[in-house]
């Protein structure tokens, strides 16, 4: 089997994070480490000897365990489908009333954006995070469809956002209005500003995003010193404002997700 569409990147020493993109082992080097990447695959594909056309179709299989994918699906009261379906109203046994916030069924994508909603709880990593250094973490059966889609839906929106899909990264909180040579100098955050050189400056950064952690780095720092003596072009000053929104919005997802499920 090939592997496609890499949801899932594990390090022992830094967070689960989200790509489409292939990896190396080594995706996050740190320094001194002997550790490596692991790339969990949501899909497995077969391996073809003969060429395709471009109609015939592909049958990809869930790369998941079809035995914890059984007890979830008694846990959360829906049948698991290997593709995502159209969201349609749904009556449960002994509900009168529909309820369109659970779906009949779930999928994959489904579980993905659950654990990935999960393994974003601040209270889940404080409370295992002697564990969470020795081995890989282990997610909570879902026992509550309520529940369950909350945080379906919170891991999708999260997971849009660090794949920059969502369209919230495009509504900009910060902006970057003075002229210069945009050279990148060395960034220090002042009074709500990101200065990149003694003039220029994103404004209006959040010091949430500034000082957020992912794993031992932070990002929004993180990317401007590894840009050290370099010209900031226009796409570049667009993608660091994304970037900052992504941050704002993830610590405030993390806090709904606590708000909604204890661990």
């Amino acid at each position: 089997m090939v592997h496609s569409y890499l949801p899932i990147v594990v390090h022992c020493y830094l967070p689960i994070t989200i790509t489409k993109h292939l990896i190396d082992q080594r995706y996050f080097s740190v320094p001194g480490s002997v550790g490596k990447d692991y790339a969990f695959p949501l899909y497995l594909y077969p391996k073809l000897s003969n060429q395709l056309s471009l109609t015939q179709p592909i049958e990809r299989t869930p790369n998941l365990n079809p035995e914890i994918v059984a007890k979830i699906a008694e846990g959360v009261g829906s049948q698991f489908v290997s593709e995502k379906e159209a969201e349609v109203n749904v009556c449960f046994a002994n509900d009168p009333d529909l309820r369109p916030e659970f779906p009949q069924t779930f999928a994959p994508i489904d579980l993905l954006d659950y654990i990935y909603a999960v393994l974003h709880s601040v209270a889940y990593r404080e409370k295992y995070k002697e564990f969470l250094k020795i081995d890989f973490p282990r997610v909570p059966y879902p026992k509550e469809a309520e529940k369950f889609w909350q945080l379906v839906k919170l891991g999708g929106e999260i997971r849009q956002i660090h794949l920059l899909e969502s369209p919230v990264v495009e509504q900009f909180i910060t902006q970057y209005q003075i002229d210069g040579d945009n050279v990148v100098v060395k960034p220090e955050y002042k009074d709500g500003n990101v200065y990149i050189n003694e003039i220029q400056y994103f404004a209006n950064v959040p010091l949430t995003a500034w000082e957020f952690y992912i794993g031992g780095y932070q990002p929004a720092q993180k990317w401007l010193k590894d840009r050290k003596g370099r010209i900031l072009e226009f796409d570049d000053i667009l993608h660091y404002q994304k970037i900052i929104v992504a941050l704002t919005e993830t610590a405030r997802l993390m806090e709904e997700i606590d708000s909604i499920f204890q661990f």
